[in-house]
């Protein structure tokens, strides 16, 4: 029996094991898993290493839904290449950059790139986001993302692997990093969206703060409640030129009711199954 063909951008996909003949399969290494991320898109991960998590998925789910005509996307410090896949999925006419500093995660996103017949769409590099020679100064996005570290080193313990110490910590970049690259690299009228906590307070203070150092304004934010009944841990933030905006409007920022991902027993909330759906994942 020959497998089922792949349906690209067409709803999702349920997620099964992979059929050997598919010619699309690329061979794991023994460390690696390959999972199922969005309609039949899939990703190669590290079983020890950083996985995608909830944060990666809603920053793109995010970006896409205020910038849904996005023809150009850059995506930063991206990791193994979630964001980026799931925005290509959700944008299936844009083109995308990447850039990543761990040579292991930019094999990994290269991998999955190929796997979802991405290589086309999907220019992958390896670089530190903030060196000028890996972003020309001429080239500009409609969409930006971002999902930075959440904590200075000296914050916490950084765990038993560079993936996930890169991940949690700002070894290269923090918060107003990313906004003074994502300031630089946005076309007219473009979007950066990024994730970032917002408890306690000084941590939301910090975006804020980014934001206006670099000309961008908070157009719209929404809280993140992990669990219902709790108070929010993160927020999502759409961000635009300040100087694109009418003068009236520069300034004002629009709170969005929160989003909530696990009722009280549990169970993965109403809205969030309608959003996993959004990004062609059952629900």
């Amino acid at each position: 029996m020959q497998p089922e063909p792949k349906r690209f951008f067409k709803g999702h996909a349920k997620p099964g094991p992979l059929l050997p003949s598919d010619p699309a399969v690329i061979p794991l290494e023994n460390d690696e898993t390959l999972d199922a991320l969005c309609g039949d898109f899939r990703l190669y991960q590290l079983k020890n290493g950083h996985r995608f998590s909830t944060d990666d998925v809603l920053t793109a789910w995010y970006g896409t839904t205020w910038c849904p005509t996005a023809r150009t996307i850059l995506d930063l410090g991206s990791g193994i290449g979630t964001v980026a896949t799931i925005a290509a999925w959700r944008c299936p006419g844009a083109r995308l950059v990447t850039i990543e500093a761990q040579p292991e995660s930019v094999r990994l996103a290269r991998k999955s790139a190929a796997y979802n017949e991405l290589v086309a769409r999907m220019d992958i590099r390896e670089g530190d986001f903030r060196d000028p020679a890996v972003l020309g100064d001429a080239e500009r996005f409609d969409l930006v993302l971002g999902s930075p570290p959440y904590f200075p080193p000296e914050a916490g313990v950084h765990g038993d692997h560079p993936q996930k110490i890169a991940c949690r910590f700002e070894l290269r970049g923090d918060i107003a990093e990313y906004c003074q690259v994502a300031a630089k690299h946005l076309d007219w009228g473009g979007v950066f969206a990024c994730v970032f906590p917002v408890r306690p307070v000084e941590q939301h203070d910090r975006v804020k703060g980014a934001a206006a150092a670099n000309g961008l304004s908070i157009v719209r934010w929404r809280p993140v409640i992990l669990k219902e009944g709790e108070a929010p841990l993160l927020g999502l933030f759409a961000l635009t030129h300040a100087d694109h905006l009418p003068e009236w409007f520069r300034g004002l920022t629009w709170t969005e009711p929160p989003l909530v991902i696990r009722t009280a027993t549990g169970d993965v909330h109403p809205e969030y199954r309608a959003i996993k759906l959004a990004f062609g994942f059952p629900p």
